[in-house]
């Protein structure tokens, strides 16, 4: 895989599912990761959004923060193979790549994301039952905040070039 040449331009993206119902009736996190710093984006999305809906919340909440990558790797489901999907990537110019699930060697960055926010969610069901959903966010600000071996360093900092304040 090349190694990116500006923030966020090649990402990885996978959904975690089978997740407790919720109040708000979400049914799974879509995970989003910049594959070279290991920063993530956890973003709650309904089981019954279509794709059109899906590149609504793509373009909120990706590409207004980062602006359009020059590749995405995904084992996502027929929500993003769809013709919908690849004509949107066409006229953005990105590049779209599909692995198997649980291909470490292509898509391995975001399956070991999703293994870590899985363990934090467990943690959240057990505490907080039906409304897991409302710590999503401050399970990202944990996970962009933590130390990770395979870049030494929290995604965080090696974004921004320093450590986030937190309490």
């Amino acid at each position: 895989m090349p190694i990116s040449e500006w923030k966020w331009e090649r990402i990885a993206m996978d959904f975690v599912v089978g997740l407790p119902k919720t109040l708000g009736k979400f049914y799974f996190v879509w995970v989003v990761v910049y594959r070279l710093t290991k920063s993530a984006h956890f973003i709650l999305v309904r089981i019954d959004y279509n794709v059109e809906q899906l590149a609504k919340v793509y373009v909120k909440e990706i590409v207004r923060l980062h602006g359009v990558p020059l590749s995405i790797i995904s084992n996502c489901g027929t929500q993003f193979t769809s013709k919908f999907w690849r004509k949107l990537h066409d006229e953005l110019g990105t590049q779209l790549t599909f692995s198997t699930a649980f291909h470490q060697q292509i898509n391995g960055q975001s399956e070991r994301t999703i293994q870590m926010l899985e363990d934090m969610l467990r943690a959240c069901v057990i505490d907080f039952g039906g409304h897991w959903y409302k710590f999503i966010p401050l399970c990202e600000f944990s996970y962009i905040n933590s130390y990770h071996s395979s870049i030494d360093i929290a995604p965080f900092e090696a974004l921004y070039g320093r450590g986030c304040r937190s309490p």
